[in-house]
């Protein structure tokens, strides 16, 4: 015979089981798919795959100028872009008065943004200079790291807290990227050298946990600080590092450019695509976060393709198309559901960001947050009136 305290616990356990399958098909009842499909997301989606349309133009007019005019020169493409921004930010914080004059800005945090500067040039050097000794096939898979560096450096240093719906999400996207790499490799393109994989892959890997630092550096300048000055810094060490690591690394190249109407257009192409990327890249941010933008930049690759089919004569698989649907399911799930910042003190909680309570997704109001919090409250509740009715009848 069970003790009564066994049949009390069994009766707890019974009844909190019982008010989680209740609760559960209660919230599948109530869904409402005007909270979800917002127009904040659909707002931030269509903006995440301009930022892919743009990646996709560089990728076009960088494979023109080594396909067709045998022009490989990353660092000297890079250049144009930093002194985009240079010319555009840099001025504007020439322009400011008080804090927020470059003066003060180099006054006080000079070295973290050279340090950015330097994170962001070698980011872009790097995945180039991958091509040289592995495949296609690693590249596209491996690029991918940068995402899950993204939500650990996003954990520790801008307090993201994600859902078991966010990692869930992620591996739905990584998934359409799977999907992806097998079409190219049954249309025989999986393209570039063998020379050194082991090199190349891990050139592969450096690149994208550099980009995740770049991001996040991102993401907390734009949301603490300014895009303005983001970019004004970025544009000014870039500069100054591209064109250093230009003239050692890449003179015999560009002396040997045979420079024609074609080249100058396919240079100024990608040089326009680049600062219009790096220029809308912190709004998109500002209203998601990096982890959201790097999720919808899975689709460049694919756009990219798209357009071969027509430029490059590339073969057409319907994988493709399987791709492209489940990656934006899986950005549109990540968007749908906020992701909470982890509650600090008041004393050092920033005034911009992760303020106590807040969300880094905007798709959630703060009537949203109130109604999950007084949710929250009700539950609780009635688990303990749940348990006390459990152990008063066992008794």
């Amino acid at each position: 015979m069970d003790s009564p305290t066994k049949q009390a616990d069994d009766g707890s356990r019974y009844g909190t089981i019982q008010h989680q399958r209740n609760g559960f098909m209660s919230r599948i009842g109530k869904f409402n798919h005007k909270e979800v499909f917002t127009w904040q997301l659909a707002r931030t989606l269509a903006m995440g795959q301009g930022l892919a349309c743009l990646i996709c133009g560089t990728a076009i007019s960088s494979q023109y100028l080594a396909s067709d005019f045998h022009v490989n020169t990353p660092m000297l493409q890079s250049l144009f872009n930093y002194a985009l921004l240079c010319a555009t930010y840099t001025t504007m914080l020439l322009c400011r008065t008080g804090d927020g004059n470059i003066l003060q800005i180099l006054k006080k945090r000079w070295w973290k943004y050279f340090l950015l500067g330097l994170v962001d040039v070698q980011a872009n050097y790097t995945v180039v200079k991958a091509y040289q000794y592995t495949t296609l096939t690693s590249i596209q898979l491996l690029d991918c790291f940068v995402v899950p560096v993204l939500m650990v450096l996003s954990w520790f240093f801008l307090k993201t807290r994600y859902r078991p719906v966010h990692y869930v999400a992620v591996c739905v996207c990584l998934l359409g990227v799977g999907a992806m790499v097998a079409a190219d490799l049954l249309a025989g393109r999986d393209q570039g050298s063998t020379s050194n994989i082991l090199l190349g892959d891990g050139l592969v890997l450096l690149s994208a946990t550099l980009y995740a630092v770049s991001n996040v550096s991102q993401e907390y300048t734009v949301k603490n600080l300014s895009r303005e000055e983001f970019l004004g810094m970025v544009g000014l060490f870039g500069t100054v590092i591209s064109s250093i690591q230009m003239l050692i690394l890449e003179r015999n190249e560009v002396a040997a450019i045979q420079w024609s109407w074609q080249v100058v257009l396919l240079f100024s192409a990608f040089a326009l695509c680049m600062y219009a990327l790096y220029s809308c890249m912190p709004i998109v941010m500002k209203l998601s976060s990096a982890t959201s933008v790097n999720l919808s930049l899975l689709t460049a690759d694919l756009l990219s393709l798209f357009c071969g089919l027509f430029l490059f004569q590339y073969k057409f698989s319907v994988l493709y198309i399987v791709s492209l649907v489940i990656i934006l399911i899986g950005f549109i799930t990540f968007n749908a559901v906020p992701t909470p910042a982890a509650r600090t003190h008041p004393d050092t909680a920033s005034s911009s960001v992760c303020e106590e309570g807040c969300y880094d997704n905007p798709v959630a109001t703060p009537s949203d947050i109130t109604k999950q919090e007084v949710n929250a409250d009700q539950a609780q509740e009635d688990a303990v009136v749940v348990v006390v009715v459990g152990h008063s009848t066992k008794m």
